[in-house]
């Protein structure tokens, strides 16, 4: 079957689903803003409980990607991410989806090269850009001796 590429346009057009914008961005603005609140909730309950604010921003990381971590491996994670969206990728609780998500996914191959090999395989670049970016920074930083 040969076409042209303008009805090969017409083509796409007609078989691809109209995209809702607007009620996703909303659903996604209002989870990743739910998750953020709870982990807003859970600094501020900690600092009343008696931590500084430096433990208690890290009791709070710990226990929020944690809690990705065990939501991602019963499954609920992942049908929240299915309604929410991109708002469920940005906060803390994403970070750990996208590493327990892949480790699950090869488990059947094996602890080293399946979970332990796959691990990484999706929040592995942002840590080394992440890591590689604040190298970067920090030699911009020594070089015109602004520390």
């Amino acid at each position: 079957m040969k076409m042209t590429n303008k009805e090969y346009a017409e083509y796409v057009k007609k078989k691809t689903p109209n995209s809702k914008l607007i009620p996703n961005l909303i659903k996604a603005f209002l989870v990743g803003g739910l998750i953020c609140c709870a982990g807003q909730g859970l600094l501020d309950g900690l600092g009343a409980a008696g931590l500084d604010k430096e433990s208690a921003a890290t009791a709070s990381s710990v226990i929020l990607v944690l809690t990705g971590a065990l939501l991602t491996g019963a499954g609920v994670y992942d049908s929240v991410a299915k309604f929410a969206g991109a708002g469920t990728l940005v906060p803390i609780t994403g970070f750990a989806n996208s590493v327990v998500s892949p480790a699950l996914e090869f488990k059947t191959e094996g602890y080293i090269t399946g979970t332990a090999a796959k691990m990484f395989i999706i929040a592995g670049p942002v840590i080394v850009f992440g890591v590689a970016s604040s190298i970067v920074y920090g030699i911009v930083l020594v070089l015109f001796k602004l520390v």
